[in-house]
Formats: structure tokens, C-alpha cells, sequence
């Protein structure tokens, strides 16, 4: 291995083995997920011979996108990296020569794949992602003697219940809990301008805790960056669109039914646009599709209406169904895995200004700046927004967030490379 490691990741590497539980948090980038995967290879090879050995994670495909890919990397980590054997969709792999059983913990459901097992050794990626239920079970599962546990997670709410009832209770004897905490310091793989670069990305509550690695409430406005002056401008400024990605629609049959249009233009920098917007009236299904389709079709404007996908709320099967039915082949489900991340994407974006919006879209900027945080799920420690006048501003999360692997290569929210380890 050639990667240089910090004071901090050694520390995390080859610290306390007594604990039951070790707790690797803070900054994103901060080198704790390669720390933490070098150490769980020193775990597979001293775990007991009996009981299962697990990696749990929000979903299959992050646990091998997380764990397993980075594991199996000769350049990360070296001759270890062949002991790592997995076939992409299977839910088991091996890892110095144990079998090792992959779990996904997306919902409160999950906590039922535990159930029955006996368990010497766990992963936990991302482990504020995971439900509380499915955390309990999981160290009720690990019953061997000598069984431990080992997780990585970015910071959250402090009200989030692994902060409240594990990393605040780690003076308890009885819990066994060791934590280490990381900055973007403690990674000295990172560039200067790599570093630059992710603070741009990241601002208010994303800034505290990407860059800052804190345990702080989302409260406020979710766009706080937002600015009329800086983020519209009239149509006739309009560049010209190399692409037009996306329409991006917001179905509701108890709410407002809103789309917007999201265009790219290459000069004078990368950037999207929100083109233009949809609000329907209160139609029938099929009735809404023939409005939908004819706002696509406006013959007054230029070719830039045809988008190359229509992301529909994925919850909305009736409506994506109509459009089928009347010829509309290119819809995909938008991307509802993680409204935060979804949020995080856009907020990057209008902090760097890479996205404009048409001056015409009333009813977008309208709603952006009351976006805001709702203060009861903060109490409950979790993050989401007040579910009110934000039917365009979910339309507009849909077709950026959905289509980020189309225009992220030219205008990179956070700096990503395979070669820096988190």
C-alpha cells in the first residue's frame, strides 16, 4: 500500500480491541471508511471461527460501493485486496477466506433479516442511515464470545438516536464503546485543492457537518443561499442549451401537480438551467398527460422542450403509466433515497452557482426561500423539510438529483476520485 496514513487513522486502525462497540465518525473525506476497512480486515482474520460475519449498510449497492470495491482495490490496499472475492448483486462474499453475509438495512423492516442469526463480527456503514430497531437487533445478534462491532458514519442531528443513546453514553462501562473522531485533517491523502474544492460544495448545515465533522440540527431554510439576484435571470439571457436533461414532475392528487425543465449549457461555464416550468390544473389523469405532453411540445418555443428523460415522483405510478400508455417511452422513477442527499446536490449548486433559473418560474422561486426545515422531525432527530408549498421544489430535487450522473462529470457538486479514500 502506498497511501500515506495520519497519526488519527493509525490510532483507529490498532486502538482499543477490547471494545465491543467501535464508532469511526466525522467530516466526509476524512480517510475514516479506509481506516476503518484496513481494520476490518485485521477483524476478519482475529474473529471467533463460529458465528456469521456481517456487513450491513443502507443498501446492497452501497455496501459494495462503500465497502467491498474499495476493499478489493490492489491500489488502496494492497496484496490484502486479493483476499476479497464478490460477485455484484450477491448478498454474500469473502473476505480472508471467511464468508461474509450482506445486509441491507434501508427500512424498519430490515430489522427482520437479523432475526435467528448468530453473529461474531459486523460492518456498519453508514449507521445513522440505518433505523434504530435494526441497530439493537444487530448487537443482540452478535451473542459469541469475543463478538464486536465496527461502524462508520457521518454526523447528523445530535439529536439522532446514535448520538444520544451510544456516542454520548460511551463513559458507560457497560456499553463498551470506544469512538474516534475525524476532520479533513486526519486524511493526508487530500490535495490542498482537493480540500478548497469540497468547502466550496458544502454550505450552512452541510458545511458543519461535511467539512466541520459536527453533530448539528438542521433548523432554518434549507436554501438559505438562495438569491433572486444571483439564481434567476430573464430568458432572453438564456445561453444555449448543449442538453436538455430533464423535466422533472412532482404528481399530486391531494397537493399541486408542478414539473420544471432542466437544460445544460456548456458556455461560458457549466451550469444548468430550470428553462421553464408546469402547473397544471386540477385535470384527470389522462388529461394531465395531454397537458404534460402538449407543455413538452409548445410550438412557440425552440427544440430545447424535448428533455432527454421525464423523472416522475416514483410514487406516482398512475400518472407514469398514462404517459406510457400515450407514447412517452423515456420516464424514470425519481430518485427518493435520501431526500437529504437530494437537497445536499442542490444547495451545492446554488452555492457555486451553477444553477439558474428562468425568471418565469413563479411558482419555484416562490417557494424556495420558505423552504425550510421542520423543528419537530429536528426534535426526533431526523432531517427533513416542512411538507408545505413544495411541490415545484420537489420537482426541481427529482430532475437534478436523478440525472446527477449525466452532468456531474462537468460540474462536480463534491470532488470525487477513486483513489482518495474516505
Amino acid at each position: 500500500m502506498g497511501l500515506p496514513l495520519s497519526r488519527k487513522q493509525i490510532t483507529a486502525i490498532v486502538g482499543d480491541e477490547t471494545a465491543r462497540i467501535t464508532v469511526l465518525e466525522g467530516a466526509v473525506r476524512s480517510g475514516k471508511t479506509f481506516a476503518t476497512n484496513l481494520r476490518f480486515f485485521k477483524m476478519v482474520a482475529d474473529a471467533p471461527p463460529s458465528g456469521l460475519i456481517l456487513i450491513t449498510g443502507r443498501t446492497l449497492q452501497t455496501i459494495e460501493r462503500n465497502i467491498l470495491e474499495p476493499m478489493a482495490d490492489p491500489a488502496l490496499f494492497g496484496p490484502l485486496a486479493a483476499t476479497v472475492t464478490h460477485t455484484r448483486g450477491a448478498s454474500t462474499a469473502r473476505i480472508m477466506g471467511r464468508e461474509v453475509h450482506l445486509i441491507g438495512a434501508s427500512d424498519a423492516r430490515a430489522e427482520g433479516k437479523l432475526r435467528g442469526l448468530t453473529a461474531c463480527l459486523a460492518l456498519a456503514d453508514e449507521a445513522t442511515l440505518m433505523p434504530e430497531d435494526f441497530w439493537v437487533q444487530l448487537l443482540a445478534r452478535l451473542s459469541v464470545p469475543g463478538a464486536k462491532l465496527l461502524a462508520t458514519t457521518n454526523p447528523a442531528s445530535p439529536r439522532h438516536w446514535l448520538k444520544r443513546k451510544f456516542l454520548d453514553r460511551a463513559h458507560v462501562t457497560d456499553l463498551n464503546l470506544t469512538s474516534y473522531h475525524f476532520t479533513l485533517d486526519d486524511n493526508p491523502s487530500l490535495t490542498p485543492d482537493y480540500i478548497a474544492a469540497l468547502k466550496a460544495a458544502n454550505t450552512g448545515l452541510f458545511y458543519q457537518r461535511n467539512v466541520e465533522g459536527l453533530w448539528v440540527a438542521a433548523e432554518g431554510a434549507v436554501y438559505g443561499d438562495f438569491d433572486p439576484d444571483i439564481h434567476t435571470l430573464p430568458a432572453t439571457d438564456l445561453p444555449p442549451m448543449d442538453r436538455v436533461l430533464a423535466a422533472g414532475v412532482d404528481y399530486g392528487d391531494n397537493h399541486p401537480t408542478r414539473g420544471v425543465l432542466l437544460g445544460l449549457a456548456m458556455t461560458p461555464t457549466p451550469t444548468l438551467y430550470v428553462l421553464d416550468e408546469w402547473a397544471p390544473g386540477a385535470q384527470v389523469m389522462a388529461d394531465r398527460s395531454l397537458a404534460f405532453r402538449t407543455w413538452l411540445a409548445h410550438q412557440d418555443e425552440p427544440a430545447w422542450r424535448t428533455p432527454e428523460w421525464v423523472v416522475v415522483d416514483s410514487a406516482a405510478l398512475a400518472f407514469k403509466n398514462q404517459l406510457f400508455y400515450d407514447g412517452v417511452m423515456n420516464v424514470m422513477n425519481s430518485d427518493k433515497e435520501s431526500v437529504t442527499d437530494g437537497i445536499r446536490t442542490v444547495a451545492s449548486l446554488l452555492s457555486t452557482g451553477r444553477l439558474i433559473i428562468v425568471d418565469t418560474c413563479h411558482h419555484l422561486i416562490d417557494e424556495l426561500p420558505s423552504y425550510a426545515w421542520d423543528p419537530k422531525a429536528t426534535e426526533r432527530g431526523k432531517d427533513a423539510p416542512i411538507k408545505e408549498g413544495d411541490d415545484s421544489i420537489d420537482a426541481l430535487r427529482y430532475s437534478v438529483h436523478s440525472t446527477r450522473a449525466l452532468w456531474q462529470p462537468l460540474i462536480p457538486t463534491v470532488p470525487t476520485s477513486h483513489l482518495v479514500p474516505a
